[in-house]
């Protein structure tokens, strides 16, 4: 374990490792036994006080974009022998499932810096690195943010997450000589306006593969028919194909496998109160279905 990072137990099996940056923590076996990795970019509800004064929105509003619980739902990886990333940091606040320097120049005072990614179809929609709107539409800002503090947020919070990840992956890679990173995400029941697929009632589970160019089909396949199996509605890639997390870690041909799954918040939670409801029991139980049938797949097929 790196020296900036302190192991808190958690039970006889598990541990949870907090790194001195405090925008995420690891919840992991003692021992790592199987080639898989999740990640939760999304689940952090930690709102530093002076971005919600900074907000023209109220808290309930800004929770609304965030996977609320996820990493509660997947907690239990740890049992099965795979460490789970979660980040502290709302997604609202930086999203380190885009690339670092998604910036809309329309709401920064001062010099973006030269890297910046203008013009990517997350920009345009509000949703970079820094988010402009949250899932309603609504800006989240009363006026511009200064780019020295995005930048700060970026230094602090994205490239810690990111190298965290990057090294629990190399970890795998080496042990094992293959990964699957699944990366955990949750969905409005309803498509929003800032969708694709605007007032569409959505399925229970959308996995995304960036059609089979990030993970090898036949693992899609399998989760998919699990899935199916445990009575839930799949759908793959649409509306959700995949975020930055799984185009830049998922290169099948090298071995290295990533998928995002998509859970239907309505299936676990009161959306509009961000709380859990009574469905949240049945779901970690499925999930731990699922987890069972990960942590027994067989190698080759990550390596074939």
């Amino acid at each position: 374990m790196p020296p900036d990072e302190t192991a808190v137990p958690s039970s006889p099996e598990t541990v949870t490792i907090r790194p001195a940056s405090t925008s995420h923590s690891i919840i992991a076996p003692v021992e790592q036994t199987i080639p898989l990795v999740f990640a939760s970019p999304h689940s952090g509800d930690e709102y530093p006080a002076e971005f919600v004064a900074s907000s023209r929105l109220d808290p309930i509003v800004l929770r609304r974009s965030e996977d609320a619980f996820v990493d509660r739902l997947y907690a239990a990886v740890a049992d099965f022998g795979a460490p789970l990333l979660r980040a502290h940091f709302p997604r609202v606040y930086i999203d380190p499932n885009r690339e670092p320097f998604e910036f809309d120049p329309r709401m920064f005072d001062g010099e973006l810096p030269p890297t910046a990614n203008r013009n990517s179809p997350r920009v345009a929609a509000g949703l970079g690195t820094i988010a402009r709107v949250v899932a309603s539409g609504e800006e989240v800002y009363a006026g511009k943010l200064p780019v020295q503090e995005a930048l700060r947020r970026v230094e602090r919070h994205y490239f810690p997450y990111h190298r965290t990840l990057q090294g629990l992956l190399e970890a795998t890679m080496e042990r094992f000589g293959c990964y699957l990173l699944i990366d955990c995400h949750s969905m409005p029941s309803v498509g929003g306006p800032m969708d694709a697929d605007p007032g569409s009632k959505r399925v229970d589970f959308v996995l995304g593969d960036c059609y089979g160019t990030a993970c090898t089909p036949a693992v899609t396949q399998l989760v998919d028919r699990t899935l199916t199996d445990l009575g839930y509605s799949v759908r793959r890639n649409v509306p959700y194909a995949g975020g930055h997390t799984t185009r830049h870690y998922g290169r099948p041909r090298e071995q290295r496998h990533a998928l995002q799954i998509e859970i239907n918040r309505a299936l676990y939670m009161d959306e509009e109160r961000i709380r859990p409801s009574d469905g949240m029991d049945e779901v970690i139980a499925s999930l731990k279905r699922l987890f069972a049938v990960l942590a027994a797949i067989d190698d080759r097929l990550l390596r074939g």
